[in-house]
C-alpha cells in the first residue's frame, strides 16, 4: 500500500532541469536509498516530500493521515529552542495542554465541553507522538547512537556537530513516523553507532528513504535503490551490491542497443543517399524522416549512458620508484599521548611503515586517530616514545578541514601556483575533477566541502609523495567519486595511511588495519577481524560492569540487612505501577472511541430534530447527554493521572 506518491515532479534552478518527470512510490516497509552523484537534487527531492519546496510541475500525496520525519545534514536546522530533547510540537502541545488544564479548572458548564474536546484532542495527539514516555525511550535510542546521560544535559551551544546529529537523530527515531526521511544519517556517526542505526532501520516497522554517500550502510540497510542522474530515475530492487551488478548489466545492453542503432542509422544513411543519386525523390524524402527518428532516438539512448556532467574523474601519474618495496619509510617506538589531566589517549603503539604499505586507521570517534596521524606527520610535538621517518621520504597530507592560503583565489590560480602546467593542461587536469568551464575562474571560498576536496586532491596528487596521510577522505564525495578515488590509491604505488569511518574505502583501500580498541593500537588483517575483536572487547566490558553492580549490591545488602525486605516491595510495587499505566492508556483509549460514537450518536440526533419529535426522544437525548458528561470527567481524570 502506497504511503507517499511522486508523480510526475519536475524542478528547475537557474534553467537547469534538476528533475524531470520523476514518479516512484514510498510503500509500506519499504527501504529505499536514494542515490546520485552531489548536485543531482536528491536534498531537494527530499524537501519536496516534506513539504518545504513546491515542484515546478506534478504533485507529491501523501496518502490517508501519513507522518513523515525528517533528518537534515544542515546541522543549524536539526536542533531549535532551549530544549535539545524535546521535538517543537511535543513542547507545543504540553504548553497548550497546561493552558487548557487552567482553563477548565475555572470554566462554566456552558464552555466546558468545547474545552474538554480540545484537551482530548491535544492529549490524544500527544499521546500519539510517544509523549508520555518520549524522554525514557530517546535516552536509550542515544545510548544506542553513543551518547551518556551526562551528554543529555548540556547546553546545547556546548554541543559537537556528531552530538548534535546524534540527537537529532535520536529524536526522530523516537518519534517512528510512517515514513523516515534521513538525509546522510550516517555522518558525524562512528563504526558502532552506525552499525546500531542499520540493526534499527532493519528492524523499523514503517517506510525509510536514505540519502546516503556509504555504500556499506546502504548494502545493509536496502532492499530497493533508486538511482538519480540527469534529471531522470531508475530503480533497481535489491542493495547496493545488486544495484552495481544490474547497472553493469545495463551498461552493457544499452552499449550493444546503441551500437546497433548506430549501425542501422548507418545504413538507413547509406540506403537515403542512395535513393538522392538515383533522383528518387519521394523516396529520398521517406528515408531522410527514417534517419531523423533514428538520429533522434540514438541520442536518447546515448544518453542514457552519458553519466553526470560532474563526475569526477582523475588517476595518478605512475611513478616509478626504485629501492626495495619492503625498506620501512616509518616507524613508531612506544609511542603514548596523553592530554593534560586525562587518560592516555593511546600508550605502547609500535608499527613499522614499509615502502608498499597500504593502511587505514579504524577506531571509534575521539579514540585518537587525528591525534596519531597529526604525531606522525611531525604536528604534534608532545607525546612519549619516538618516531622515526625516512630523510628521503617525501609526504602529502588530506584533513577533513580543507586549507588553502588564499581563499579569494580562483580555481585555476590555485593549480598555477602549486604546478607548472599551461592553461590547456590545468584545464585538462580540472576537468578530471569536475571542473569544467567557467566553474575554473570560481573563487575557492564560495566552493562547497565537496569541491574543496576534490581540488586539493587535484593539486596534492600532482606532487606524488612517498607517503599520503589521509584523514576521512571520502567525506563531501559521492559515490562515484569515491569509487574513482578508491581505484586511483590501488594503482598508488606510495604508502598510504589513510584515517576513515567508510567501510567500502576500508575494505578497497587497506592492505592491513591499524585498529584502536580502548587505549591500544594493534594490527588488523581486515576490518572485520578488527569489529570482531572490539565485540568481544565491548562483551567483557559489560560483563565486568555487571560483575561490579552486582558484588555493590551484595555489600550494600550486608551492610544493611534491612534494605533487602524494601527491595522487593518496591519492585513489586514498580511493576504494579507500571500495570496501572498500562491500564489506564487502555482505558483511554476505550473511552476516547466511546466519545467519538456518542457524539456522533448526538449529532445525528440533533439533525433530525423537528416540530413533530416526540417527547421520548428528547429524553433520550438528554440522557446520552448526561452519560457522555461522566465519560468527558472520566477522560480529564485518568488523563491527569497519566500526566504526573
Amino acid at each position: 500500500m502506497p504511503l507517499i506518491s511522486v508523480q510526475q515532479v519536475s524542478k528547475s534552478y537557474h534553467s537547469r532541469k534538476l528533475l524531470d518527470q520523476i514518479s516512484f512510490s514510498i510503500n509500506e516497509g519499504d527501504r529505499i536509498a536514494l542515490i546520485g552523484s552531489n548536485g543531482a537534487g536528491k536534498t531537494t527531492l527530499f524537501r519536496m516530500i516534506e513539504g518545504k519546496t513546491s515542484p515546478d510541475e506534478g504533485c507529491i500525496i501523501h496518502h490517508g493521515r501519513v507522518i513523515t520525519g525528517f533528518l537534515s545534514q544542515n546541522l543549524d536546522e536539526q536542533i531549535n529552542g532551549d530544549n535539545p530533547l524535546k521535538t517543537p510540537e511535543l513542547i507545543a502541545l504540553e504548553k497548550e495542554i497546561r493552558v487548557l488544564e487552567d482553563m477548565l479548572a475555572n470554566a462554566t458548564e456552558d464552555s466546558q465541553r468545547k474545552l474538554l474536546d480540545k484537551y482530548a484532542q491535544a492529549a490524544a495527539e500527544y499521546d500519539a507522538l510517544g509523549g508520555y514516555d518520549y524522554e525514557h525511550r530517546l535516552r536509550e535510542v542515544l545510548s544506542g547512537l553513543g551518547l551518556s546521560p551526562d551528554d543529555l544535559t548540556r547546553p546545547i551551544e556546548s554541543l559537537s556537530g556528531g552530538e548534535r546529529m546524534r540527537i537529532s537523530l535520536a529524536k526522530l527515531i523516537v518519534m517512528h513516523p510512517d515514513v523516515l526521511l534521513l538525509d546522510e544519517p550516517t555522518n558525524h556517526l562512528d563504526t558502532e553507532a552506525m552499525e546500531w542505526l542499520e540493526e534499527y532501520i532493519r528492524k523499523y516497522s514503517g517506510a525509510v528513504l536514505l540519502i546516503s554517500h556509504d555504500r556499506y550502510f546502504i548494502d545493509h540497510t536496502a532492499s530497493l535503490i533508486i538511482e538519480l542522474e540527469n534529471g531522470d530515475i531508475k530503480t533497481y530492487r535489491g542493495n547496493y551490491t545488486a544495484f552495481v551488478r544490474q547497472k553493469e548489466q545495463f551498461i552493457a545492453d544499452q552499449r550493444q542497443f546503441v551500437a546497433g542503432l548506430e549501425k542501422e542509422a548507418e545504413r538507413q544513411a547509406g540506403v537515403t543517399q542512395t535513393m538522392l543519386s538515383h533522383r528518387k525523390m519521394s523516396s529520398y524524402h521517406a528515408r531522410e524522416r527514417v534517419v531523423a527518428k533514428l538520429s533522434d532516438k540514438l541520442r536518447e539512448e546515448r544518453a542514457k549512458l552519458s553519466g553526470s556532467p560532474m563526475k569526477m574523474s582523475f588517476s595518478f601519474i605512475p611513478e616509478k620508484r626504485d629501492g626495495d618495496p619492503n625498506k620501512i619509510l616509518l616507524r613508531t617506538q612506544n609511542l603514548a599521548k596523553t592530554f593534560q589531566d586525562s587518560k592516555p589517549l593511546f600508550q605502547n603503539v609500535s608499527i613499522q611503515i614499509h615502502a608498499s604499505d597500504k593502511i587505514v586507521l579504524a577506531g571509534p570517534n575521539g579514540c585518537g586517530k587525528t591525534t596519531l596521524l597529526s604525531i606522525l606527520l611531525g604536528r604534534i610535538q608532545e607525546f612519549d616514545g619516538d618516531v622515526f621517518i625516512s630523510a628521503e621520504a617525501q609526504c602529502g597530507y588530506m584533513g577533513q578541514f580543507i586549507p588553502f592560503s588564499d581563499e579569494n583565489r580562483e580555481i585555476i590560480d590555485e593549480v598555477f601556483t602549486r604546478t607548472e602546467l599551461t592553461e590547456t593542461q590545468a584545464r585538462n587536469l580540472l576537468a578530471r575533477f569536475g571542473f569544467r568551464d567557467i566553474d575554473v575562474f570560481k573563487k575557492i571560498r564560495v566552493l562547497s566541502g565537496g569541491e574543496r576536496s576534490r581540488l586539493y586532491l587535484c593539486c596534492l596528487l600532482q606532487e606524488s609523495p612517498d607517503i599520503l596521510f589521509l584523514d576521512e577522505p571520502t567525506n563531501h564525495l559521492d559515490i562515484q567519486s569515491r569509487e574513482i578515488l578508491e581505484q586511483a590509491l590501488a594503482d598508488y604505488t606510495g604508502v598510504i595511511l589513510a584515517v576513515s569511518h567508510d567501510r567500502y574505502f576500508i575494505e578497497k583501500c587497506g592492505r592491513s588495519l591499524l585498529g584502536f580498541i580502548g587505549n591500544e593500537v594493534k594490527s588488523y588483517d581486515s576490518y572485520e577481524v578488527y569489529r570482531n575483536a572490539v565485540r568481544i572487547d565491548n562483551q567483557k566490558k559489560k560483563e565486568v560492569a555487571v560483575n561490579d553492580r552486582s558484588v555493590a549490591l551484595d555489600e550494600k545488602l550486608k551492610s544493611s540487612p534491612s534494605q533487602e525486605a524494601s527491595l522487593a516491595p518496591r519492585n513489586i510495587n514498580r511493576a504494579k505501577e507500571r500495570r496501572e499505566i498500562a491500564l489506564r492508556k487502555d482505558r483511554i483509549r476505550a473511552i476516547e472511541k466511546e466519545i467519538e460514537e456518542l457524539e456522533q450518536q448526538q449529532k445525528e440526533t440533533e439533525a433530525s430534530f423537528s416540530k413533530d419529535t416526540r417527547p421520548e426522544e428528547y429524553a433520550a437525548y438528554a440522557e446520552k447527554a448526561e452519560k457522555l458528561s461522566a465519560i468527558y470527567e472520566e477522560y480529564v481524570a485518568l488523563s491527569e493521572a497519566d500526566c504526573q
